[in-house]
């Protein structure tokens, strides 16, 4: 599927947090409040056999799992669907059962992402509350979502009825009238409250992983600068000192910053000692090319006095004839 893979900067990474629990009330007939109350795996692996009927072993799915190893087992079963589906996506199942907020948040986007990339989104002809009775603690959740249907049911008819019937008593009235105003406030403020930690703890979760993140680039910097290799270089004794100064050493970098700039300049000294070594060589190059044809023209013109002078000492010797 396409969506197995989808990046951090996909949309669907910025729907929030209210849409997605929508989302799963609707689709699945719960009444979570707080997404890290799927931290367990069981409303995944429903999610799942909505998208894929039959696909998911609803008797394996544990709603009631309480501890660390029975969520384990809900993952499990969510792992054996991808493999059968070919789906990629890789669970980090050790973060998702710690139920924080952040981890668990960003795998129900991209659940949701999935879902409506193979279904769209509107899911039909599903009775999630049938396939959640075969499930372990799935008629005790049942029971919940019925109680608090019929309850909200009831005070919605009590609620027309009281409107209907003719106020008796002004003063009682007027009472009751400010207590509810009052719960209500103190409801709001609850709410208000929720959201703002619920919020932090979003914001602490994504300062964690930022910082998750940027110790384990340093950590590979260290484990690369400990190479029996590299670990004698001048540069990498700098880097180390870098990584373990302490907070507010200016000391350290100015020394990296000496040592660089020397570097600088030892690196400009062998290139102006080979361009002298270059002119002494084309010096001799043009020294070694013209010496054969200096001996060549100084072997000729010896030659040539050599024969002048042989014939001046022929012409000036005394010949035998001149005798008689």
């Amino acid at each position: 599927m396409a969506a197995t893979n989808i990046g951090m900067m996909d949309g669907a990474y910025f729907v929030g947090r209210s849409e997605i629990l929508a989302w799963i009330n609707s689709t699945l007939q719960l009444n979570l409040s707080k997404v890290e109350e799927a931290a367990s795996g069981a409303v995944q692996c429903q999610l799942m056999d909505a998208v894929h009927p039959g696909m998911v072993p609803m008797h394996k799915v544990n709603f009631d799992a309480k501890s660390e190893y029975e969520m384990i087992q809900n993952y499990k079963v969510l792992q054996d669907v991808f493999n059968k589906l070919k789906i990629t996506k890789h669970i980090e199942v050790s973060k998702l059962v710690k139920g924080r907020p952040l981890d668990n948040l960003e795998f129900m986007q991209w659940m949701k992402r999935y879902c409506d990339s193979v279904i769209g989104s509107t899911l039909k002809n599903y009775n999630a509350l049938e396939r959640r009775d075969s499930c372990k603690g799935g008629k005790e959740v049942n029971k919940k979502i019925s109680t608090v249907l019929t309850s909200s049911k009831t005070s919605s008819t009590n609620a027309r009825t009281n409107s209907l019937q003719p106020n008796k008593k002004n003063d009682t009235s007027s009472a009751n009238a400010m207590q509810k105003a009052s719960k209500l406030a103190t409801t709001a403020e609850v709410d208000t409250y929720d959201e703002q930690i619920t919020e932090m703890k979003l914001f602490v979760d994504s300062l964690e992983k930022e910082r998750d993140y940027y110790y384990a680039k340093l950590r590979d910097i260290e484990i690369l600068c400990q190479s029996p290799d590299v670990e004698h270089l001048p540069l990498v004794r700098t880097i180390q000192g870098i990584l373990y100064s302490t907070y507010n050493n200016g000391s350290v970098m100015e020394e990296a910053q000496l040592m660089i700039s020397q570097k600088e300049q030892l690196s400009l000294s062998p290139i102006l000692e080979n361009s002298a070594e270059q002119v002494k060589q084309e010096s001799q190059k043009r020294k070694n090319i013209s010496s054969p044809e200096s001996d060549m023209l100084f072997s000729s013109t010896a030659s040539q006095r050599q024969r002048l002078s042989d014939i001046s000492e022929f012409q000036h010797c005394e010949s035998p004839l001149a005798n008689f």
